[in-house]
């Protein structure tokens, strides 16, 4: 059973700055980890994404600039840097594995969720 635990969300002023966490359970890797956000009554996004073999990454043009995904393979982690925070970026933001399909963006093309941190910039 594959576990994806996420942590770090909370409150925030705009302009300040969040670091998420998320930690995969130790029997499983993945070989592309994804962050996703979801606002109330907003389809789920990709935020950014991660190859476990090059850490090559890919953004959200939302997050360009703003956001940093890294990988830490030994402790089983992927982290989101985020900084600049903008109202915008309130939402509940999810932890995705093991990736298949096209496209890193889609929510349908990953087959394990977290549960979600929540983000509340004001």
């Amino acid at each position: 059973h594959v576990q994806l635990v996420e942590s770090g969300g909370g409150s925030v002023q705009a302009g300040g700055s969040l670091r998420l966490s998320c930690i995969v359970s130790a029997t499983y890797s993945s070989y592309c980890m994804g962050w996703f956000r979801q606002a109330p009554g907003k389809e789920r996004e990709g935020v950014a994404r991660i190859y476990d073999d090059d850490h090559s990454t890919r953004y959200g043009d939302f997050a360009k600039g703003r956001f940093t995904i890294s990988q830490d393979n030994a402790k089983k982690a992927v982290y989101l840097q985020m900084n600049s925070l903008k109202p915008d970026d309130t939402a509940m933001y999810f932890c995705a594995a093991d990736f298949r399909g096209d496209s890193w963006s889609r929510p349908s093309n990953y087959r394990y969720w977290g549960q979600g941190t929540q983000v509340t910039v004001s």
